[in-house]
């Protein structure tokens, strides 16, 4: 079992504690969202198939005899298997608007309260899109894409229970968030994923539409037009009406219920088109192929060889030509970027190191531009990452900006020298990187192809 603390470092007060004779593996995810969470715990582990569990569901009993049932029957193409999900409800009274919203999930497609993916499948859409920050649409997004990828998704028999916790009487104004995440869905798999992934058309024409007349009256009663103020004014008022209403009449309409269905109906409208424009506005400022892609190289392009001078030893990265290939197809320049404290530590000469990187060249084709540091760690020059020094000479002979750069590396310093040339960095891990360098990146891949899917705009 593996346990993935989210907390932010400042609320991680005390430790998390195993039940007794349970084998857990703690990992500090990045507390970005349960996206980042979710693919620090299945990097962290090594079995073929990894089955997620959200912390407020109860598994039951046979949970893990059923489970392994379910993968058992799973095809060869199949990708994920999803458990069902019992939401228990109060007998005395009918369900309230929170609950009956919690209650959805009996229902959802791929949601991954309980759902097993197979290993391979992951890294072959580089798992889940941390773009998505919170626990909305990121489960719809990775079923998508691993369909597109032509994977198939099942349902098993295992369940679980997802207990109603208590929420205050505005959840729902909190919940509409998710109509930023509707605007990232729209534009990563176009104007028929709802219909592919089985969600509702939601109120959010309905809710614009109050908002709308609401501004109208306000406006025509500035410029003084009151007749058409007040037709507006009646307009949103019957949005409201009709909004508040269809959150009541399914009960319980209790005191509280009613009281708090029309306090968050008058506000409501607002807050989701406010969430939808900030939707629109962050779409539009997702980041652009970079001018110029700089790797790193052992361990990166080329398998990890300690002090290398011998192209004999040299062993290309599995899909390095064809994430080489892909970049040159779009257009964009890429140069290797390389520490090679060997050289000053005596251990090789510079005349080896060219003649491993002229091998590494005919290996995946021309890479053009080659820089290295030669230097150690002690001598503190400015070229040795995660120092920026070689991101920035490399941005400059190549004549681009180094903020539309990006780096591809096996290291934390790798990242840290973009960062600090104002770069993107993107982590493609090994069994050396060490797990607190991969949580703490800002984007993490897989494998090259993957980290090249994610800097030209192409998932998987």
């Amino acid at each position: 079992m593996i346990v993935v603390d989210d907390r932010p470092a400042s609320l991680r007060l005390e430790p998390l504690i195993a039940a007794p004779g349970v084998g857990v593996e703690f990992v500090s995810g990045p507390a970005r969202g349960p996206a980042a969470a979710r693919n620090a715990g299945w990097r962290a582990a090594s079995a073929e198939w990894i089955a997620f569990l959200d912390d407020d569901t109860v598994p039951c009993r046979d949970w893990l005899r059923r489970l392994d049932s379910d993968l058992t029957a799973a095809t060869d193409d199949c990708a994920a298997v999803q458990g069902r999900i019992h939401v228990p409800l109060r007998r005395d009274l009918p369900p309230r608007d929170w609950e009956r919203n919690v209650q959805g999930l009996e229902t959802a497609r791929w949601a991954t309260a309980d759902m097993a993916f197979r290993r391979g499948a992951l890294e072959a859409v580089n798992g889940f899109d941390e773009r998505f920050r919170r626990p909305y649409r990121e489960d719809s997004d990775i079923a998508l894409r691993l369909l597109d990828a032509g994977w198939s998704l099942a349902q098993g028999r295992r369940t679980i229970a997802h207990p109603i916790r208590p929420e205050r009487f505005d959840i729902s104004l909190r919940l509409q968030a998710g109509n930023a995440d509707d605007v990232l869905m729209r534009h990563l798999h176009g104007p028929g994923w709802r219909e592919r992934v089985g969600a509702p058309t939601g109120r959010l024409r309905r809710h614009a539409a109050a908002t709308a007349a609401a501004g109208a009256s306000v406006m025509a009663a500035v410029l003084g037009g009151r007749r058409s103020a007040a037709l507006a004014a009646a307009c949103w008022l019957a949005g409201i009406g009709e909004l508040a209403w269809s959150r009541i009449a399914p009960g319980p309409r209790t005191s509280a219920e009613i009281a708090g269905m029309i306090a968050t109906s008058i506000v409501m409208p607002f807050w989701a088109s406010a969430w939808w424009l900030r939707g629109q506005v962050r779409v539009r400022r997702l980041p652009r192929p970079p001018a110029a892609v700089f790797f790193d190289r052992d361990g990166t392009l080329v398998q990890d060889v300690p002090d290398n001078g011998d192209p004999d030893r040299v062993r290309a990265m599995p899909d390095a030509r064809e994430a080489l290939a892909r970049l040159r197809r779009a257009g964009i320049p890429v140069a290797v970027i390389s520490n090679q404290s060997g050289i000053g530590r005596g251990r090789l000469g510079a005349e080896d190191v060219e003649a491993v990187n002229r091998r590494i060249d005919e290996l995946l084709g021309p890479l053009g531009l080659w820089l290295v540091c030669p230097h150690e760690a002690a001598d503190r020059c400015s070229c040795r990452m995660p120092r920026p020094g070689l991101v920035l000479r490399a941005a400059a002979a190549l004549g681009v900006d180094p903020r539309r750069c990006a780096v591809v590396g096996d290291t934390g310093a790798d990242v840290a020298a973009a960062r600090a040339a104002g770069a993107r960095g993107v982590l493609v891990p090994t069994q050396h990187t060490p797990p607190t360098e991969t949580a703490a990146a800002p984007e993490v891949a897989c494998d090259l192809s993957s980290a090249v899917g994610l800097l030209i705009g192409v998932n998987g």
